[in-house]
């Protein structure tokens, strides 16, 4: 049987959430910003140590806050299986402080209101644009220390212009979900291949 791994992906607007995910399933990226205005369902599959995952990535538009029940969630479209979502991607801009902030918004109340053990859904923080990282608001390290430390979460810079490290910040998450459970064991992941327009990779 091929396991499902639902993930939500959020962020402030215009950090670059959809050329992550375009980047990653397409090797594809647009210089024409186009905000996301509804939530869009990306099913890519991949291949983790012999054992196939379908993925079914949640492109959500920028929402005010993470849903507190299962009405807020339903009665709003682009938080539909947010609450629900078996990891999250919280993506901010490196520079800019303000999608900073939203992102610890954001998780902040993921953990606490989601159902269940929030501490044990796979949350990974990715800054985005590192291509620009000469603009950045705040040091590499810093950042790193509080989302690992404070917060508890994994951590991945990236730049989908360049595709550098897409591939990575999901393989990283993929590892913190196998790890706390989603298969029986974890074991090492290998990198083997990139993801082609046939929307399967093998990691």
């Amino acid at each position: 049987m091929v396991e499902t791994l639902s993930i939500a992906v959020i962020g402030a607007p215009g950090v670059g959430k959809t050329s992550i995910i375009r980047q990653f399933i397409y090797n594809d990226f647009s210089e024409v910003y186009t905000p996301t205005r509804t939530r869009y369902v990306y099913r890519p599959s991949v291949i983790l140590n012999g054992n196939m995952y379908e993925l079914k990535i949640l492109d959500v538009p920028p929402i005010s806050s993470f849903p507190s029940s299962s009405n807020q969630e339903w009665l709003d479209l682009r938080c539909r299986g947010v609450r629900n979502a078996n990891a999250y991607i919280l993506v901010y801009d490196i520079c800019c402080v303000e999608s900073f902030e939203y992102v610890k918004m954001i998780r902040q109340q993921i953990v606490e209101y989601r159902e269940g053990s929030s501490s044990e859904v796979p949350i990974l923080v990715v800054g985005t644009k590192r291509d620009l990282q000469r603009q950045r608001f705040m040091p590499r390290r810093a950042v790193s220390v509080l989302v690992k430390k404070t917060w508890k979460c994994g951590y991945v810079e990236c730049s989908a212009k360049f595709n550098w490290h897409v591939v990575l910040l999901f393989k990283e998450l993929l590892g913190i979900a196998v790890s706390r459970g989603m298969r029986g064991n974890h074991t090492a992941i290998r990198l083997q291949g990139a993801l082609q327009r046939n929307r399967c990779s093998i990691m």
